[in-house]
């Protein structure tokens, strides 16, 4: 193994060796104690850890602490404070207090509360969440510890998305392990939700970044004709990569393995510029946190390389978005992975029960998770011939599949599919075994072996929203399944089919992008929400607030403020873009046409004098066709304009979110349409932002 990554592996993370080191044996123990069992903090050790945490942070040059938050923004949030203090006599002396350690207070009403925190009602509270390691930033403007930390108002409620995380891992842990116990007879103390999400991202040149407003400002292009190569030969995925590229990735690895982030993938994406990292799978609440850090580390990093890392769904028109790939498993604490289906999965009564539980879960919660799952900028990528649709369906492939169908049909499931034998044909290749199921990339949330991949999920989301959904909603089937066969005595096989049978609308093998699809499931009632802002209302749907509250994840009140949160994250987003069109269009796009118009009104001119009649009816015509596409760009522009102006009277919330949508959205269409046009006929050294090819080449 390279030293890097022996030497550099949780360098800056306050982990289980630095605490056995650091701490006496049974403060340790105690602290142990909360992680793994999930126990409530005992307040009478955080003097000895804080006191432990500053020394090994100020070891390392640290001079500062910060609690690091995700409140509902999507992002991270953090307020630095110095490890000094005054003594009795006025001097300054070091310090970091157990007090300091577990609570912090900051402004509730500076963050999005969606009406929770109301600006004269500011408190709002920080608390230590010890099961996510503490960890140093390190920059070139020094070191930070950072203590990760749940967000919640002076009144409980939630403000951040840390917490709601916290309460579904509990949920889903709840009623796994009591399944598990009083149906399968296990003796499981705890289970693990176990998580890997890949991240794809693009990387353009930042100086040309620079001269692209829309990137600056919404992060993806408003405007690009396409370039004359993209990716239809198929030749930048899994291609060799670029050497400046290389070293990119050679410095985020090193950056995230300090940080105890198990990053492991790395390759070329589909698309021209686009490339993927993926980390190891890790316990959900430090998968999330890990996720957060290794976009904070894509970003900051690309900039040591003069590159500018796009997060965006769909930075580029015409080639392939950015996912990330959501792979969801239970682990219990034996180390059972509850998804394995084994050798034979027609006989493993817990395999299928859990398996089922997902089902339902899916089929009753479908536009939740189409919701959990994206942002402003997933409706971008979407149903494009790259990613899965909007339309949530479940894969489960040709064993499980035909399992499944025999236990419908008849009762109960007496084969299973066997892998077959892969013979390559080539004489020096071993022939071995393949998978009994092949993959489906177009499947929204497939099973992949002894996981579900959920792809649905947008690549500058935080996973927080994606898995707190999906916990809280599998935990809520398990409940009910294991009430169906302990409370109501009802055989576990019985229960099995007659969920199945009930559910089995949501399951699909097929193609997902094809038209016959989307009638076929338009037929089996399942919902299609094309925009975000159309999903947003499953937040507030009965059915979510009685799932939510009776797991005790979300309040009524808490989803209410999420749903208001994004319905004016939605319109401000689209309102972001339709501005930052307005004034491209007015100061970079329409000056260009009409400088470009005039040197072509005076070669026609000087082509007229010459008497070159051929080449002037040329280019009149050009001069005509440019005209035209300006006229009809400056009308979208002044309809564009008008469409802002109307959407900001309408009232806050999903009357305005969906003006955006039907209205604002369609006009910036309109707008892009011959500004794209234009650039195809306007002469390169005049246009005023670098093209696609310049960007993703």
């Amino acid at each position: 193994m390279p030293n890097c990554l022996i030497d550099n592996f949780e360098k800056n993370v306050f982990n289980d060796k630095v605490m056995k080191e650091r701490l006496s044996n049974d403060v340790y123990q105690k602290l142990k104690k909360t992680i793994e069992n999930r126990e409530k903090l005992d307040l009478s050790i955080a003097d000895e850890v804080a006191a432990a945490m500053k020394d090994w942070a100020m070891e390392k040059g640290a001079t500062h602490f910060t609690h690091w938050f995700q409140p509902m923004t999507g992002l991270t949030a953090e307020k630095h404070d110095a490890f000094m203090s005054l003594d009795k006599n006025n001097k300054m002396i070091l310090e970091f207090s157990g007090k300091e350690l577990i609570q912090g207070e900051t402004d509730g009403s500076s963050f999005p509360s969606g009406g929770l925190r109301q600006t004269f009602e500011a408190r709002g509270y920080t608390a230590w969440d010890c099961t996510s390691p503490v960890f140093l930033k390190e920059s070139t403007a020094g070191v930070t510890l950072c203590i990760p930390t749940i967000f919640c108002s002076y009144t409980g409620e939630a403000l951040d998305k840390k917490t709601p995380l916290l309460r579904s891992i509990s949920a889903i842990n709840k009623e796994t392990v009591r399944a598990l116990n009083e149906i399968f007879k296990e003796n499981c103390k705890s289970i693990t939700v176990s998580v890997g999400p890949e991240q794809e991202y693009f990387l353009v040149d930042r100086d040309k970044f620079l001269k692209r407003e829309d990137l600056m400002f919404t992060g993806r292009t408003l405007f690009g004709a396409k370039a004359p190569k993209g990716q239809e030969v198929e030749a930048h995925y899994f291609g060799t990569i670029k050497e400046n590229v290389l070293e990119f990735m050679k410095e985020v690895n090193i950056e995230l393995w300090k940080l105890g982030v198990y990053a492991k993938t790395q390759h070329n994406e589909a698309a021209p510029a686009q490339f993927e990292i993926a980390p190891i799978y890790a316990p959900v609440n430090v998968a999330t946190d890990h996720n957060q850090l290794i976009m904070e580390t894509l970003r900051r990093v690309a900039r040591h390389h003069n590159m500018e890392c796009l997060l965006h769904e769909k930075p580029f028109k015409g080639v392939n978005g950015s996912g990330k790939h959501n792979n969801w498993s239970l682990i219990t604490d034996s180390g059972k992975n509850l998804f394995s289906p084994g050798k034979a999965p027609h006989e493993n009564m817990e395999f299928l029960f859990f398996l089922t539980a997902v089902i339902k879960a899916v089929d009753e919660n479908a536009l939740l998770l189409r919701h959990a799952a994206s942002g402003p900028g997933n409706d971008f990528r979407l149903g494009a011939h790259e990613a899965p649709p909007a339309i949530l369906s479940i894969y489960l492939g040709d064993q499980i599949g035909d399992i499944v169908n025999q236990i419908i049909n008849s009762g109960q499931a007496t084969t299973s599919k066997k892998g077959d034998v892969l013979n390559t044909g080539v004489d020096t290749i071993p022939t071995f075994n393949k998978d009994a199921t092949d993959r489906n990339r177009t499947s929204p949330f497939a099973f992949t072996g002894n996981k579900f991949e959920f792809r649905m999920v947008g690549s500058s989301i935080s996973i927080a929203c994606t898995n707190i959904m999906l916990n809280g909603v599998v935990a809520d089937a398990i409940r009910e399944m294991t009430d169906q066969v302990l409370i109501n005595k009802k055989d576990v096989r019985e229960v099995i089919k007659e969920t199945l049978t009930a559910h089995q609308k949501i399951i699909f093998n097929g193609n997902n992008y094809t038209e016959e699809w989307k009638k076929e499931a338009k037929k089996r009632g399942l919902p299609n929400a094309a925009s975000f802002a159309e999903s947003i209302k499953a937040l507030v749907d009965p059915h979510t607030i009685e799932v939510m509250a009776r797991n005790n994840i979300y309040q009524k009140s808490e989803l209410e403020s999420r749903a208001e949160i994004y319905y004016d994250n939605y319109a401000k987003t689209i309102n972001i873009e339709a501005n930052t069109m307005i004034e491209m269009a007015s100061k970079q796009y329409i000056p260009a046409v009409i400088k470009y118009m005039n040197n072509l009104a005076k070669t026609i001119n000087n082509m007229k004098e010459a008497s070159k009649e051929a080449i002037t009816s040329n280019l009149e015509k050009t001069l005509n066709d440019t005209s035209v596409l300006l006229l009809e760009a400056k009308d979208a522009l002044d309809a564009l304009k008008e469409k802002v102006s109307i959407a900001e009277t309408k009232p806050d919330g999903m009357k305005k979110a969906m003006y955006y949508r039907k209205e604002v959205f369609t006009i910036m269409g309109n707008l892009r349409y011959p500004i794209d046009k234009l650039e195809l006929i306007v002469d390169s050294n005049i246009w005023p932002v670098p093209s696609y090819g310049e960007l993703m080449f």
